[in-house]
């Protein structure tokens, strides 16, 4: 499943930081530089997140230096670039690396996906460099960048094979008529729906294979768990424990399959399945 090796943003808000969720949601490998103090318009980054720091606050240095360390940049905004957008525009023409602008003004998020997804495979992208605006500058820039990133991903999946392993039992399961409230109990509920080789294949999938879970059972996850019931205790568990604001049904779904690839990596790890 083709998939990249590291996403990487300079922390800021808006575009920069909508990249680093998405890599944490994903567990795809973060990181990226940023200015000395972790400096964002919101106030230092949160430890959460792997960035290192600068030895300067200059927000150009750290622009210039993720573009050197990247494979590639992708600039995601809408319109004409302006500011610090503009800037590492022209800082990754003037590198020579591989550079992509999609105007979200011009172009849906599956249309922005297929277009991103054609520049990582044209350029043998394995890290990947987000940038775009701030969320001062466009409050909705964040929920449109992690949308055309994870559809990206998604695209990837639907090219890969993986999908053919999954048991159809799964999916098929009926909602529970009492949802669980908690997060231990939703993974007890999901363990209870699979049989011995399938919870063997799951925890023998990579860490970066969950995204394959979440693309083949996440409708069925989050009615079996009754996530889109926002006002639950298990979503308000979830968030309580999340590490980005705006958190969705679709978050605690991950949540809930990484819990669950956990507990059958301590339990079902085997060697060989008959």
């Amino acid at each position: 499943m083709p998939i990249l090796d590291k996403i990487i943003s300079g922390g800021q808000t808006g575009a920069d930081r909508a990249a680093l969720d998405t890599a944490l949601k994903f567990n795809i490998p973060h990181g990226g530089w940023i200015p000395k103090g972790k400096k964002t318009e919101s106030g230092p980054l949160p430890d959460v997140y792997q960035l290192s720091e600068m030895p300067t606050q200059d927000y150009p240095e750290r622009t210039r230096q993720n573009i050197l360390d990247a494979s590639g940049t992708v600039i995601i905004a809408r319109g004409a670039l302006s500011g610090g957008s503009k800037l590492t525009h022209t800082f990754a023409r003037v590198t020579g690396k591989p550079n992509c602008h999609i105007d979200l003004l011009t172009h849906d998020i599956f249309e922005s996906a297929m277009i991103l997804q054609s520049f990582i495979l044209e350029n043998h992208i394995r890290i990947l460099n987000v940038a775009g605006p701030r969320a001062s500058g466009d409050p909705a820039i964040y929920h449109d960048v992690r949308s055309v990133i994870e559809a990206v991903l998604y695209l990837f999946f639907l090219e890969s094979d993986i999908q053919a392993n999954f048991s159809p039992e799964y999916p098929k399961s009926a909602a529970a008529e009492q949802h669980p409230k908690s997060l231990t109990a939703a993974v007890d509920l999901m363990v209870s729906d699979l049989g011995l080789k399938e919870k063997a294949w799951v925890a023998r999938l990579g860490q970066s294979q969950v995204s394959a879970l979440y693309f083949s059972w996440l409708d069925a996850v989050r009615l079996r768990l009754g996530l889109d019931d926002t006002s639950s205790a298990l979503m308000a568990g979830l968030k309580h424990q999340a590490l980005w604001e705006g958190y969705t049904p679709e978050d605690g779904v991950m949540d809930c399959l990484k819990a669950l690839k956990a507990r059958l990596d301590q339990t079902h790890d085997l060697k060989v399945v008959s």
